[in-house]
Order: structure tokens, then C-alpha cells, then sequence
């Protein structure tokens, strides 16, 4: 719908509430920073959403491997968003 900005505060939410609940880096904390990572590139702003999309890539692969399918694919966006 276009409604980046909102989707931007949502995530931020969700994630920092991932960290205090969960943990930092559960999976499900790291998924919500990658999610943040696509918001901020849809936003424009490339160096946040690389900057997000490594932590997200350094902990799928602390806490799940380097050949896990959640690290591979933020490490592609990560790969492709440095080229652009």
C-alpha cells in the first residue's frame, strides 16, 4: 500500500520488543530486522538498510549457519543492495 513510513514505526516496535523478549539474536528478532532492512530500502535509505540487513545476515549465520536458507537469503540482498 505504499504506507512506508508506518510500516517503518510498526517494525521498529516490533523488533525492539523481539529483543527484549526474546532475545537479540532469535530468530525471530533477526527476521524482524530483515524485514526493517527491505522498509528502509523501500524508504530510500540505502545505508541503513545495509547497515540492518548485516546484522541480520551475522546472526542467521551465528545462530543458524552459513548454509541456512534465512542467512543465504539476507546475504543476497545484502550482495545485491552493495552493487546498486
Amino acid at each position: 500500500q505504499g504506507r512506508w513510513k508506518e510500516a517503518e514505526e510498526l517494525q521498529v516496535q516490533v523488533m525492539e520488543a523481539r529483543k527484549r523478549v526474546l532475545d537479540p539474536e532469535h530468530q525471530s528478532t533477526l527476521a524482524s530486522m530483515h524485514n526493517l532492512a527491505h522498509t528502509f530500502k523501500s524508504l530510500g535509505r540505502n545505508a541503513a538498510a545495509i547497515a540492518m540487513m548485516e546484522k541480520s545476515a551475522a546472526g542467521f549465520s551465528r545462530q543458524l549457519g552459513e548454509d541456512h536458507s534465512d542467512t543465504k537469503d539476507s546475504l543476497h540482498f545484502l550482495a545485491k543492495w552493495r552493487d546498486e
